[in-house]
């Protein structure tokens, strides 16, 4: 009689967990419907980003993980090297598909935020993580991205982690502003 029992629970501990991934793969669906992308680079826009990075501050704070941004910039290589703008539009696309790559599918986020200028948000990647994966994408940009007349793509990378669940700021939108502002900084990488 106990195996009935053991055998209904089990069945549906397996139902609860299929229809929890079946939740997640179409809210992921709908996501890539409905959030609106870089039309160049098929990344989250910076308006989309914030609003995801202000979600990933309140969740890191709710649950006690940290997570870590990634910030690349080509810093004025169109303007250095005098570029038309179609083959910066090239090399800005290849340097996407690294990104899309490089990162976890489904939980890191990619998003072009200015001309130049790319974020990666990793949930759940502590600073050493982080680190790991700028460097892997920095060896990729410089490996695969070419650019015309031999001119090497450089980039500069920075590293933030949030991890102070405290409340220094009055609000969300003051630590992703401070959190980004300390990844532009630390772009000396």
């Amino acid at each position: 009689m106990w195996y009935f029992t053991w055998i209904l629970g089990l069945l549906l501990a397996c139902s609860l967990g299929i229809i929890n991934v079946l939740r997640l793969e179409a809210q992921e669906t709908w996501d890539k419907e409905h959030i609106p992308l870089d039309p160049l680079t098929q990344l989250m826009t910076k308006d989309t980003m914030l609003g995801r990075l202000k979600e990933k501050v309140e969740n890191s704070k709710r649950n006690g993980f940290p997570f870590s941004i990634l910030f690349i910039s080509l810093k004025d290589f169109k303007a250095k090297n005098n570029l038309p703008v179609y083959e910066m539009d090239a090399i800005l696309r290849r340097m996407a598909d690294c990104f899309k790559e490089n990162i976890r599918a489904g939980v890191d986020i990619a998003a072009r935020m200015d001309e130049q200028e790319f974020l990666i948000v990793m949930p759940g990647s502590p600073l050493k993580k982080a680190e790991e994966i700028a460097v892997q994408v920095k060896s990729d940009i410089l490996e695969r991205v070419k650019a015309p007349r031999d001119i090497v793509v450089e980039v500069s990378t920075g590293i933030a982690e949030y991890s102070d669940f405290s409340e220094k700021f009055a609000n969300t939108a003051h630590e992703v502003d401070k959190l980004i502002r300390i990844a532009t900084e630390n772009s000396g990488l």
